[in-house]
């Protein structure tokens, strides 16, 4: 059968993003609890919302969860990058920052957002909380190629080269984290690991990440069918690529 109109393929693209974070890994606990879900039941402000804003729901609510996970596998890899921040849990320090009341302005990166804290965290010269920077950087970047919101209604408008570029730069990101190295030739960041038991690598980091580009570039695809105007790919080689303007 051939997909006709946009609101058949738009249909489409909700079954598939359905699909995508069905399968999704479960973010751990924090405090015993959680973190809630956005129902996709029947409400009033779905009234307000087309297929393609309950995607772009799913996609940011899915994508934040995924930075979650990582944010709490970063520090538990490199516990020393959370000692510069608190004395405190894992937990507790994901949970300050996703959901306390900072705005995601943070004195200890002088309120750097966006790509500027990505970058910062692969400085050689920055001593602060160097996964604290790359999660604000990812987060906040991510929110602000979707116009700066993270709930979607009929009056929003979202521009889909962003989103593409966004998707671009964590995949950029990805590759910095597995090779970018200090002056003494260590890693910024240990994530990926071999199992000594079974010789077999914990690609766990990747996935995640592959989940969060997957998800991101579906809803891009999906807002440029719906604008009917063409992405602009890039084709520069991910180990000189520098982060695309959002």
């Amino acid at each position: 059968m051939i997909i006709k109109t946009f609101k058949e393929k738009s249909a489409l693209f909700l079954c598939i993003f359905l699909l995508l974070t069905s399968c999704a890994s479960e973010v751990a606990p924090v405090n015993g609890k959680f973190i809630p879900d956005q129902h996709d039941g029947s409400s009033l402000s779905h009234l307000m919302k087309s297929d393609i804003d309950r995607v772009a729901d799913i996609e940011s609510r899915e994508n934040t969860k995924s930075l979650r996970l990582l944010m709490i596998k970063l520090y538990k890899r490199n516990p020393v990058e959370l000692k510069k921040s608190t004395s405190g849990s894992v937990d507790d320090m994901v949970a300050w920052v996703f959901e306390g009341n900072h705005h995601w302005n943070f004195d200890a990166l002088k309120g750097v957002q966006g790509t500027d804290a990505i970058y910062l965290a692969f400085k050689p010269e920055y001593k602060g909380d160097r996964v604290l920077a790359l999660i604000v950087g990812l987060q906040t970047m991510m929110t602000k190629a979707r116009g700066g919101k993270t709930e979607f209604f009929l009056t929003d408008s979202v521009d889909a080269q962003s989103v593409y570029n966004s998707a671009r730069n964590v995949e950029i990101t990805a590759w910095k984290l597995s090779n970018t190295r200090d002056e003494k030739g260590q890693l910024y960041f240990l994530t990926n690991e071999m199992s000594a038991s079974s010789k077999e690598q914990n690609l766990s980091f990747e996935r995640e990440i592959g989940k969060i580009v997957g998800r991101t570039d579906l809803y891009a695809f999906t807002l440029s069918e719906k604008s009917q105007r063409a992405l602009t790919r890039f084709t520069q080689s991910i180990a000189t690529a520098l982060l695309l303007p959002i």
